[in-house]
């Protein structure tokens, strides 16, 4: 299991390509990546499901297909999807 707490946070671009196909190998290869960001379009580029928190507390976990960026910040900020 990755544990990835924002992991491109103030890097350079190429070191963010790197670190993101670093991730994907590590999904690819049957691991668990978990991947914290406050960089929504690095999760929803990223991610196979969406957990989104409101509160302190999960309030949705979404498929990536249904994770677009309108319902994530609306979730985000308290409001029913």
């Amino acid at each position: 299991m990755v544990v990835a707490a924002q992991p491109t946070r103030g890097v350079d671009v190429g070191s963010i390509e790197f670190i993101h196909n670093q991730l994907i190998a590590a999904r690819d290869a049957g691991g668990a990546v978990l991947l914290v960001s406050a960089e929504l379009d690095e999760i929803l580029s990223l991610s196979d499901r969406v957990a989104v928190m409101f509160g302190g507390k999960i309030v949705a976990i979404l498929d990536a297909n249904e994770a677009e960026r309108g319902l994530v910040g609306r979730l985000m900020a308290g409001l029913s999807a």
